[in-house]
């Protein structure tokens, strides 16, 4: 089983940043990583509540896609809500490749330090079709996303 982290600290607030982290508008718009925009078909964020989003992106960078030529279709739910602290979902991507198969669990937790608030999000059971590089720097650019968002 693969994990892969990245973490940021980040000058907000941890309230503002789990509300950043569990309402569809602001997920729309910070998460897709450079290059891609989201488009959210269902979000109910409450443990055992749904999540469904397709990120399509802009050009043919060499990367692989789960789902089409350009998008990813992530299936998935929410696991875990603990306000201001922590935000746990299990995914699962549409694809007719083996190598996406499966679930990966995302944990998205939040530390105060005196800078910042150190925002980690952590994948779990990363299926092999997706390189540990291009997933460092979709969870980067995510994590940037998600700062400028709130800043």
């Amino acid at each position: 089983m693969r994990v892969d982290r990245a973490s940021r600290i980040i000058a907000a607030q941890a309230d503002r940043i789990y509300r950043a982290l569990t309402n569809a508008e602001a997920v729309r718009t910070w998460l897709p990583p450079a290059g891609a925009r989201g488009v959210i078909d269902v979000f109910e964020p409450r443990p055992g509540g749904a999540f469904r989003m397709t990120l399509i992106f802009d050009k043919a960078d060499g990367t692989e896609r789960k789902s089409s030529a350009d998008s990813d279709v992530v299936n998935g739910q929410f696991v875990e809500l603990a306000p201001n602290a922590r935000v746990r979902q299990r995914f699962s991507f549409e694809s007719d490749n083996p190598a996406f198969a499966g679930e990966m669990d995302m944990t998205w937790t939040l530390a105060q330090t005196a800078e910042g608030v150190l925002v980690t999000v952590t994948a779990e059971n990363v299926p092999a079709g997706i390189t540990p590089e291009d997933h460092q720097a979709g969870m980067a650019s995510s994590l940037d996303n998600l700062a400028q968002y709130l800043g």
